[in-house]
This record gives structure tokens, C-alpha cells and sequence, in this order.
């Protein structure tokens, strides 16, 4: 049964990856592609990770993939804001498309 369920997790964290490489070339600008990277690696690889860990236990394989996915979720969100924001200080315009610039409003 708990190889069932890694399976399921590991797939799904496979097929947010894939979607977040997909993203990555179909989107129009670099925040659009920030966040289809941040989602890819936040829910992608923390799934394939927990899948890792519920088919291992606890064991040094399993507490490999508990740390990862901590420093992961701890991690990520705030190494994709820092980029964000570094790019539009630099100058970099969003897509023409785009509704609202939340960083512009703040100014």
C-alpha cells in the first residue's frame, strides 16, 4: 500500500515538473516564467520527495528527503520573490498583456 502511494506522489511531482518545463518555454515574460519555475520546483520536487519518503520511512534515504523538502519549501518561495523583484528594480518590463504591476504601485 506504501508503495502504491509513493508511486502516486511521485507521479504527481512528475507531472507538476513537467508542466513547470513547459511553462518555462510557453510563457511570455520572465515573472510569468519565475512563477511556472517556482511552482515546478515547490510542488514537482517536494512530491517526488514525500513520495521518496513515505516509500523509504524513516530511514537515512527518508530523512534525506524530509530536510530537502523542508529547505525546499523554506527556500524557494523566497529565492523567487528576491528574483522578481531584482529584475524589476533592474528595469526589466512585464509582458504587454499584464493586468497590474503590484511593485510599480508601491513606488
Amino acid at each position: 500500500m506504501n508503495e502504491t502511494i509513493a508511486l502516486i506522489f511521485i507521479i504527481i511531482g512528475i507531472t507538476f515538473d513537467l508542466f513547470g518545463c513547459i511553462g518555462l518555454i510557453r510563457l511570455p515574460d520572465v515573472y510569468n516564467r519565475l512563477q511556472a519555475s517556482t511552482k515546478c520546483v515547490t510542488l514537482g520536487t517536494c512530491g517526488i520527495l514525500l513520495g521518496v519518503l513515505i516509500r523509504f520511512g524513516f530511514t537515512a534515504a527518508g530523512a534525506k528527503a524530509l530536510l530537502c523538502i523542508i529547505f525546499l519549501l523554506l527556500t524557494s518561495p523566497v529565492a523567487a520573490h528576491a528574483l522578481a523583484r531584482g529584475a524589476h528594480k533592474s528595469g526589466i518590463k512585464l509582458w504587454e498583456k499584464s493586468v497590474c504591476d503590484k511593485y510599480e504601485e508601491d513606488k
